[in-house]
């Protein structure tokens, strides 16, 4: 029913709008995903749009309802291409050189089957967990990664693969947009983004704070006139453990509650969807293992990650990891002085900075866009080349007259 209701909606919206221009788009982003996983679209909307400046760049969506999403909020423009027949149309109608994929969804394969043009994996987020090592990278022609841990990790898993061509660095665009209207008014308060995970649906995911530390944590903030709190929980809080979810709702009614002492404080509770102005604008962050560690790092800003309390909770030391400023459940009450010392220590500093480069590159506003426009460039430039090079081939009509109605439709 749900289905029906978003096709037809869909319908109404599709016949509403001007068709898309032929023959503009030379990059295409492709998402098979619906509404759930639209979190994996939305990191990548700013670097889209200023990269649209240059280059024009269509978004090729499969689901009806993640396209009903994607027309409200996408920068750039979005076709609807829930059959391979669409999708064909489409291919035919532009001139698309470059592909690029923010996740592993196998029906990106029902993409990758056209060639004559670069297929590019750039992800949706760095970070040091399994997925970030897949053996699925050696399916595209190229991947986007942030830096020189990302080779790393991926020269420990990866046999035979051309790292110095096919892995090309670009940091982290989205840290350049790491902005966006502050829902309080700066003053002299220190700055703290506390942003926990939800708590795992197992032991070795368990690395949710909230229980263990955020109440100690949050409470001895509130406290101190010198701190701000910022409190940033995953929407999934508490949705296996109902503990985690009283504590989830335990903080934010402290937080009410010292606001409404205190008006001047300006505690934010965010539940926004948006992730930007929370990275760049907090003194001190403090989160929980999860992709916000390097979203954070990404800023080059003061950082802590919160250890978990249950021993089966999986944690990888061969990164950042290794060498990050840890908080231990017992030493949230003293959070405000364990703070100061961090933000006062200077080889704490100059490690993060260490880290900062070994994952992102140079991370001075702008660096990372400028690297990412040059990976464009350096590929359309590798298109012209190999198109020179074909000139004199067929002119690759016979890839769009396949019998698609052998392909299933997922």
């Amino acid at each position: 029913m749900a289905s029906r209701k978003a096709q037809r909606l869909l319908g109404e919206r599709l016949q509403a709008q001007d068709p898309l221009p032929s023959q503009h788009f030379k990059i295409a982003v492709y998402f098979a995903d619906g509404p759930v996983n639209l979190y994996q679209m939305r990191q990548w909307y700013k670097p889209l749009a200023k990269l649209a400046e240059t280059w024009p760049v269509v978004l090729l969506s499969r689901t009806a309802g993640g396209t009903l999403k994607l027309l409200d909020e996408s920068p750039v423009p979005v076709a609807y291409v829930r059959k391979v027949a669409n999708l064909e149309r489409v291919i035919a109608d532009q001139d698309i050189r470059i592909v690029l994929y923010v996740n592993q969804n196998s029906r990106n394969f029902q993409m990758m089957r056209y060639g004559r043009r670069w297929h590019v994996f750039i992800n949706h987020g760095e970070s040091d967990k399994m997925y970030m090592t897949t053996n699925q990278f050696k399916a595209y022609d190229y991947s986007f990664v942030a830096g020189q841990a990302a080779i790393a990790r991926l020269g420990r898993v990866l046999w035979d693969f051309d790292f110095d061509k096919r892995a090309i660095t670009i940091g982290r665009p989205q840290a350049d947009h790491y902005s966006g209207r502050l829902p309080y008014t700066p003053d002299e308060r220190t700055v703290v983004l506390y942003a926990p995970t939800w708590e795992g649906d197992r032991a070795a995911a368990a690395y949710g704070s909230i229980a263990t530390h955020g109440v100690g944590l949050v409470t001895a903030l509130l406290q101190s006139p010198r701190h701000r709190v910022v409190y940033r929980p995953h929407p999934r809080s508490g949705v296996v453990d109902h503990e985690y979810g009283q504590a989830n709702k335990q903080i934010m009614a402290a937080i009410t509650a010292a606001n409404n002492r205190d008006a001047s404080a300006q505690h934010i509770i965010d539940t926004g969807a948006e992730l930007g102005w929370q990275l760049s604008a907090a003194d001190v962050a403090i989160v929980d293992i999860s992709a916000m560690v390097y979203d954070r790092l990404a800023s080059g800003k003061p950082l802590m990650v919160t250890r978990p309390q249950n021993p089966l909770a999986a944690i990888d030391t061969s990164g950042y990891l290794s060498d990050c400023e840890w908080l231990a459940a017992n030493e949230t009450a003293g959070i405000v002085e364990t703070l100061d010392e961090l933000v006062a220590d200077g080889g704490a500093e100059e490690r993060l900075r260490g880290w900062v480069e070994q994952y992102f590159g140079d991370p001075t506003p702008g660096a990372p866009t400028a690297r990412f426009h040059a990976a464009i460039e350096h590929l359309m430039n590798e298109w012209d080349r190999f198109a020179q090079v074909h000139a004199n081939d067929d002119d690759g009509l016979a890839e769009f007259i396949e019998d698609v109605s052998e392909i299933e439709e997922l």
